[in-house]
Protein backbone atom coordinates (compact mmCIF):
# COMPACT_ATOMS: atom_id res chain seq x y z
CA UNK A 1 0.00 0.00 0.00
CA UNK A 2 2.84 2.36 0.83
CA UNK A 3 4.56 1.67 -2.50
CA UNK A 4 1.28 2.25 -4.35
CA UNK A 5 0.79 5.68 -2.68
CA UNK A 6 4.37 6.91 -3.35
CA UNK A 7 4.43 6.04 -7.04
CA UNK A 8 2.13 8.91 -8.28
CA UNK A 9 4.13 11.44 -6.25
CA UNK A 10 7.38 10.25 -7.84
CA UNK A 11 5.88 10.58 -11.32
CA UNK A 12 4.66 14.11 -10.53
CA UNK A 13 8.11 15.19 -9.32
CA UNK A 14 9.76 13.82 -12.46
CA UNK A 15 7.30 15.68 -14.68
CA UNK A 16 7.89 18.95 -12.80
CA UNK A 17 11.66 18.59 -13.16
CA UNK A 18 11.35 17.95 -16.87
CA UNK A 19 9.18 21.05 -17.37
CA UNK A 20 11.59 23.39 -15.47
CA UNK A 21 13.37 25.71 -17.97
CA UNK A 22 17.17 25.48 -18.09
CA UNK A 23 19.26 28.11 -16.31
CA UNK A 24 20.46 30.47 -19.04
CA UNK A 25 23.27 31.92 -16.94
CA UNK A 26 24.60 28.45 -16.17
CA UNK A 27 24.54 27.62 -19.87
CA UNK A 28 26.36 30.84 -20.84
CA UNK A 29 28.86 30.70 -17.97
CA UNK A 30 31.69 29.15 -20.06
CA UNK A 31 31.40 31.96 -22.62
CA UNK A 32 31.39 34.63 -19.90
CA UNK A 33 34.38 32.99 -18.23
CA UNK A 34 36.27 32.97 -21.55
CA UNK A 35 35.91 36.72 -22.10
CA UNK A 36 36.18 37.73 -18.43
CA UNK A 37 39.99 38.27 -18.41
CA UNK A 38 39.64 41.24 -20.74
CA UNK A 39 36.99 42.92 -18.61
CA UNK A 40 38.89 42.21 -15.39
CA UNK A 41 42.09 43.71 -16.79
CA UNK A 42 40.16 46.67 -18.21
CA UNK A 43 38.48 47.31 -14.87
CA UNK A 44 41.83 47.25 -13.04
CA UNK A 45 44.05 49.08 -15.53
CA UNK A 46 41.47 51.11 -17.47
CA UNK A 47 38.26 51.98 -15.65
CA UNK A 48 39.76 52.36 -12.16
CA UNK A 49 42.55 54.81 -13.19
CA UNK A 50 40.01 56.91 -15.10
CA UNK A 51 37.63 57.13 -12.16
CA UNK A 52 40.48 57.66 -9.71
CA UNK A 53 41.88 60.52 -11.82
CA UNK A 54 38.49 62.24 -11.63
CA UNK A 55 38.51 61.80 -7.86
CA UNK A 56 42.03 63.16 -7.28
CA UNK A 57 41.40 66.15 -9.58
CA UNK A 58 39.19 67.48 -6.75
CA UNK A 59 41.96 66.96 -4.19
CA UNK A 60 45.37 68.33 -3.38
CA UNK A 61 47.67 65.31 -3.16
CA UNK A 62 51.42 64.74 -3.41
CA UNK A 63 51.08 61.00 -4.07
CA UNK A 64 52.10 59.89 -0.56
CA UNK A 65 50.38 61.90 2.15
CA UNK A 66 46.67 62.27 2.86
CA UNK A 67 44.40 63.84 0.28
CA UNK A 68 42.89 67.25 0.92
CA UNK A 69 39.54 68.06 -0.63
CA UNK A 70 39.73 71.33 -2.61
CA UNK A 71 36.69 70.99 -4.87
CA UNK A 72 36.97 72.97 -8.09
CA UNK A 73 40.03 74.95 -7.03
CA UNK A 74 42.31 72.93 -9.34
CA UNK A 75 40.13 73.75 -12.34
CA UNK A 76 39.75 77.37 -11.28
CA UNK A 77 43.52 77.76 -11.10
CA UNK A 78 43.87 75.91 -14.41
CA UNK A 79 41.72 78.46 -16.22
CA UNK A 80 43.83 81.35 -14.91
CA UNK A 81 47.19 79.59 -15.34
CA UNK A 82 49.14 81.39 -18.11
CA UNK A 83 51.54 78.47 -18.51
CA UNK A 84 48.64 76.13 -19.25
CA UNK A 85 47.36 78.43 -21.99
CA UNK A 86 50.87 78.69 -23.39
CA UNK A 87 51.08 74.90 -23.62
CA UNK A 88 47.73 74.89 -25.46
CA UNK A 89 49.13 77.40 -27.97
CA UNK A 90 52.32 75.34 -28.41
CA UNK A 91 50.32 72.16 -28.93
CA UNK A 92 48.00 73.79 -31.47
CA UNK A 93 50.90 75.20 -33.51
CA UNK A 94 52.78 71.90 -33.51
CA UNK A 95 49.58 70.06 -34.40
CA UNK A 96 48.93 72.31 -37.42
CA UNK A 97 52.57 72.21 -38.56
CA UNK A 98 52.58 68.41 -38.42
CA UNK A 99 49.05 67.28 -39.28
CA UNK A 100 48.34 69.40 -42.38
CA UNK A 101 51.51 68.51 -44.36
CA UNK A 102 51.42 64.95 -43.03
CA UNK A 103 47.93 64.20 -44.35
CA UNK A 104 48.53 65.98 -47.67
CA UNK A 105 51.78 64.11 -48.21
CA UNK A 106 50.18 60.84 -47.15
CA UNK A 107 47.37 61.34 -49.66
CA UNK A 108 49.84 62.06 -52.49
CA UNK A 109 51.96 59.03 -51.57
CA UNK A 110 48.90 56.78 -51.37
CA UNK A 111 47.77 57.93 -54.81
CA UNK A 112 51.24 57.24 -56.22
CA UNK A 113 51.32 53.79 -54.61
CA UNK A 114 47.86 53.04 -55.94
CA UNK A 115 48.94 53.85 -59.50
CA UNK A 116 52.34 52.15 -59.22
CA UNK A 117 52.83 48.97 -61.20
CA UNK A 118 56.24 47.79 -59.91
CA UNK A 119 57.67 47.28 -56.40
CA UNK A 120 54.32 48.21 -54.84
CA UNK A 121 54.78 45.89 -51.83
CA UNK A 122 58.31 47.16 -51.22
CA UNK A 123 57.15 50.78 -51.11
CA UNK A 124 54.31 49.93 -48.73
CA UNK A 125 56.72 48.32 -46.28
CA UNK A 126 59.24 51.15 -46.66
CA UNK A 127 56.67 53.85 -45.92
CA UNK A 128 55.33 51.97 -42.91
CA UNK A 129 58.73 51.30 -41.27
CA UNK A 130 58.94 54.74 -39.54
CA UNK A 131 55.72 53.98 -37.66
CA UNK A 132 57.13 50.83 -36.06
CA UNK A 133 60.50 52.42 -35.30
CA UNK A 134 61.13 53.48 -31.70
CA UNK A 135 60.07 57.10 -31.26
CA UNK A 136 62.93 57.63 -28.81
CA UNK A 137 65.50 56.49 -31.37
CA UNK A 138 63.88 58.60 -34.09
CA UNK A 139 63.87 61.69 -31.86
CA UNK A 140 67.56 61.21 -31.01
CA UNK A 141 68.41 61.01 -34.71
CA UNK A 142 66.40 64.13 -35.52
CA UNK A 143 68.01 65.86 -32.55
CA UNK A 144 71.37 65.46 -34.29
CA UNK A 145 69.85 66.61 -37.58
CA UNK A 146 68.50 69.83 -36.01
CA UNK A 147 71.49 70.42 -33.73
CA UNK A 148 72.48 74.09 -33.57
CA UNK A 149 76.23 73.65 -34.02
CA UNK A 150 76.84 70.30 -35.71
CA UNK A 151 73.46 69.46 -37.21
CA UNK A 152 73.15 68.02 -40.70
CA UNK A 153 70.47 70.55 -41.61
CA UNK A 154 72.66 73.53 -40.68
CA UNK A 155 75.59 71.96 -42.53
CA UNK A 156 73.41 71.73 -45.64
CA UNK A 157 72.21 75.33 -45.26
CA UNK A 158 75.78 76.60 -44.91
CA UNK A 159 76.86 74.61 -47.96
CA UNK A 160 74.40 76.55 -50.12
CA UNK A 161 75.32 79.90 -48.59
CA UNK A 162 72.54 80.26 -46.00
CA UNK A 163 73.35 81.13 -42.40
CA UNK A 164 72.73 78.43 -39.83
CA UNK A 165 69.51 78.46 -37.83
CA UNK A 166 69.30 77.98 -34.06
CA UNK A 167 66.66 75.27 -34.41
CA UNK A 168 66.65 74.09 -30.78
CA UNK A 169 66.78 77.51 -29.10
CA UNK A 170 64.32 79.60 -31.12
CA UNK A 171 60.57 79.12 -30.46
CA UNK A 172 59.59 78.47 -34.08
CA UNK A 173 62.65 76.32 -34.70
CA UNK A 174 61.71 74.08 -31.77
CA UNK A 175 58.13 73.72 -33.02
CA UNK A 176 59.26 72.94 -36.58
CA UNK A 177 61.70 70.31 -35.30
CA UNK A 178 59.00 68.56 -33.25
CA UNK A 179 56.45 68.80 -36.08
CA UNK A 180 58.99 67.30 -38.51
CA UNK A 181 59.52 64.29 -36.25
CA UNK A 182 55.76 63.73 -35.96
CA UNK A 183 55.27 64.09 -39.72
CA UNK A 184 58.09 61.69 -40.60
CA UNK A 185 56.79 59.07 -38.19
CA UNK A 186 53.11 59.08 -39.14
CA UNK A 187 52.99 59.95 -42.84
CA UNK A 188 53.52 56.32 -43.89
CA UNK A 189 50.86 55.05 -41.52
CA UNK A 190 48.25 57.44 -42.94
CA UNK A 191 49.40 56.69 -46.49
CA UNK A 192 48.61 52.99 -45.96
CA UNK A 193 45.14 53.90 -44.65
CA UNK A 194 44.52 56.16 -47.66
CA UNK A 195 45.74 53.38 -49.95
CA UNK A 196 43.19 50.98 -48.47
CA UNK A 197 40.48 53.56 -49.16
CA UNK A 198 41.67 54.05 -52.72
CA UNK A 199 41.57 50.34 -53.40
CA UNK A 200 37.92 50.28 -52.30
CA UNK A 201 36.95 52.73 -55.07
CA UNK A 202 35.64 50.95 -58.15
CA UNK A 203 37.80 51.18 -61.29
CA UNK A 204 34.63 51.80 -63.33
CA UNK A 205 34.38 55.28 -61.85
CA UNK A 206 37.84 56.21 -63.12
CA UNK A 207 37.15 54.66 -66.51
CA UNK A 208 33.96 56.69 -66.85
CA UNK A 209 35.84 59.87 -65.91
CA UNK A 210 38.52 59.06 -68.47
CA UNK A 211 35.89 58.54 -71.17
CA UNK A 212 34.35 61.92 -70.28
CA UNK A 213 37.73 63.57 -70.82
CA UNK A 214 38.65 64.33 -67.22
CA UNK A 215 42.31 65.12 -66.61
CA UNK A 216 44.28 63.32 -63.87
CA UNK A 217 44.09 66.46 -61.72
CA UNK A 218 40.32 66.72 -62.14
CA UNK A 219 39.94 63.01 -61.42
CA UNK A 220 41.96 63.35 -58.22
CA UNK A 221 40.12 66.36 -56.80
CA UNK A 222 36.59 65.62 -58.05
CA UNK A 223 36.46 61.83 -57.70
CA UNK A 224 39.23 60.50 -55.46
CA UNK A 225 39.07 63.08 -52.68
CA UNK A 226 35.22 63.17 -52.35
CA UNK A 227 35.01 59.36 -52.32
CA UNK A 228 37.77 59.21 -49.70
CA UNK A 229 35.89 61.55 -47.37
CA UNK A 230 35.15 58.87 -44.69
CA UNK A 231 38.81 57.80 -44.70
CA UNK A 232 39.96 61.43 -44.55
CA UNK A 233 37.63 62.01 -41.60
CA UNK A 234 39.11 59.01 -39.80
CA UNK A 235 42.71 60.14 -40.36
CA UNK A 236 41.95 63.73 -39.34
CA UNK A 237 40.25 62.65 -36.10
CA UNK A 238 42.99 60.16 -35.17
CA UNK A 239 45.69 62.69 -36.07
CA UNK A 240 43.94 65.28 -33.91
CA UNK A 241 43.83 62.91 -30.96
CA UNK A 242 47.48 61.97 -31.41
CA UNK A 243 48.60 65.54 -32.12
CA UNK A 244 47.05 66.89 -28.93
CA UNK A 245 48.84 64.17 -26.94
CA UNK A 246 52.38 64.86 -28.17
CA UNK A 247 54.88 64.23 -25.39
CA UNK A 248 57.78 61.91 -26.22
CA UNK A 249 59.24 64.04 -29.01
CA UNK A 250 59.74 67.15 -26.88
CA UNK A 251 60.71 65.12 -23.81
CA UNK A 252 63.51 63.22 -25.56
CA UNK A 253 64.58 66.12 -27.79
CA UNK A 254 65.63 68.22 -24.81
CA UNK A 255 66.06 65.58 -22.11
CA UNK A 256 66.34 68.06 -19.24
CA UNK A 257 63.88 67.16 -16.49
CA UNK A 258 63.74 70.76 -15.27
CA UNK A 259 63.30 72.13 -18.79
CA UNK A 260 61.09 69.67 -20.65
CA UNK A 261 59.88 72.15 -23.24
CA UNK A 262 63.26 73.64 -24.12
CA UNK A 263 64.24 77.31 -23.88
CA UNK A 264 61.30 79.48 -22.94
CA UNK A 265 59.01 76.42 -22.80
CA UNK A 266 58.57 76.79 -26.55
CA UNK A 267 58.21 73.04 -27.00
CA UNK A 268 56.17 72.27 -23.88
CA UNK A 269 52.91 70.58 -24.84
CA UNK A 270 49.84 69.92 -22.70
CA UNK A 271 50.97 66.39 -21.85
CA UNK A 272 54.47 67.68 -21.03
CA UNK A 273 52.93 70.14 -18.58
CA UNK A 274 50.82 67.32 -17.11
CA UNK A 275 53.96 65.21 -16.65
CA UNK A 276 55.86 68.09 -15.07
CA UNK A 277 53.03 68.94 -12.66
CA UNK A 278 52.26 65.37 -11.57
CA UNK A 279 55.56 63.49 -11.66
CA UNK A 280 58.17 66.21 -11.11
CA UNK A 281 56.38 68.68 -8.84
CA UNK A 282 54.22 65.92 -7.27
CA UNK A 283 51.00 67.88 -7.80
CA UNK A 284 48.90 64.88 -8.76
CA UNK A 285 45.56 66.64 -8.32
CA UNK A 286 46.55 69.45 -10.65
CA UNK A 287 48.00 66.97 -13.14
CA UNK A 288 44.69 65.09 -13.19
CA UNK A 289 42.85 68.37 -13.81
CA UNK A 290 45.15 69.07 -16.78
CA UNK A 291 44.42 65.58 -18.11
CA UNK A 292 40.67 66.12 -18.03
CA UNK A 293 41.04 69.55 -19.63
CA UNK A 294 42.97 67.81 -22.41
CA UNK A 295 40.15 65.26 -22.74
CA UNK A 296 37.63 68.07 -23.22
CA UNK A 297 39.84 69.68 -25.88
CA UNK A 298 40.17 66.39 -27.76
CA UNK A 299 36.40 65.86 -27.74
CA UNK A 300 35.80 69.46 -28.85
CA UNK A 301 38.24 69.31 -31.77
CA UNK A 302 36.99 65.87 -32.81
CA UNK A 303 33.43 67.24 -33.01
CA UNK A 304 34.66 70.23 -35.02
CA UNK A 305 36.48 67.95 -37.47
CA UNK A 306 33.42 65.74 -37.73
CA UNK A 307 31.21 68.73 -38.53
CA UNK A 308 33.65 70.13 -41.10
CA UNK A 309 34.48 66.91 -42.94
CA UNK A 310 31.64 64.54 -42.05
CA UNK A 311 27.99 64.61 -42.98
CA UNK A 312 25.92 62.74 -45.54
CA UNK A 313 26.29 63.05 -49.30
CA UNK A 314 22.91 64.78 -49.54
CA UNK A 315 23.97 67.44 -47.04
CA UNK A 316 27.24 68.08 -48.86
CA UNK A 317 25.51 68.32 -52.25
CA UNK A 318 22.89 70.70 -50.84
CA UNK A 319 25.58 72.85 -49.24
CA UNK A 320 27.58 72.93 -52.49
CA UNK A 321 24.48 73.88 -54.49
CA UNK A 322 23.69 76.65 -52.01
CA UNK A 323 27.23 78.07 -52.29
CA UNK A 324 26.99 78.04 -56.09
CA UNK A 325 23.62 79.80 -56.00
CA UNK A 326 24.96 82.43 -53.57
CA UNK A 327 27.97 83.07 -55.82
CA UNK A 328 25.70 83.39 -58.87
CA UNK A 329 23.46 85.87 -57.06
CA UNK A 330 26.49 87.86 -55.91
CA UNK A 331 27.87 88.02 -59.50
CA UNK A 332 24.49 89.15 -60.87
CA UNK A 333 24.18 91.78 -58.16
CA UNK A 334 27.68 93.09 -58.88
CA UNK A 335 26.87 93.26 -62.61
CA UNK A 336 23.66 95.19 -61.92
CA UNK A 337 25.47 97.64 -59.67
CA UNK A 338 28.12 98.13 -62.36
CA UNK A 339 25.46 98.81 -65.01
CA UNK A 340 23.70 101.23 -62.67
CA UNK A 341 26.95 103.08 -62.07
CA UNK A 342 27.59 103.40 -65.84
CA UNK A 343 24.02 104.64 -66.32
CA UNK A 344 24.52 107.39 -63.74
CA UNK A 345 27.66 108.54 -65.52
Amino acid sequence: MTATKTLPALKQTTATTAEKPPNKFRQAFPQYAAISPFFILFAIFGAFPILFSIWISFHSWDGIGPMKWVGLEQYSYLISDPKFWKTIGNTMIIWVLSTVPMLLLALVLANALHNATRFRTFYRIAYFIPNVTSVVAVTLVFGSVFSNNFGLLNAFLQSIGIAKVEWLTQPWGIKIAIATIVTWRWVGYNAIIFLAGLQAISADVYEAAKVDGASPRQTFWRITVPMLRPVILFTVVTSTIGGLQIFTESRVLFGDTNNIGGPGDAGMTIVSYLYQSAFIKNQFGYGAAIGWALFILIVLFSIINWRLIGGTDEQRLASRAKRRADRKIAVQKAAQEKEAAHGVR
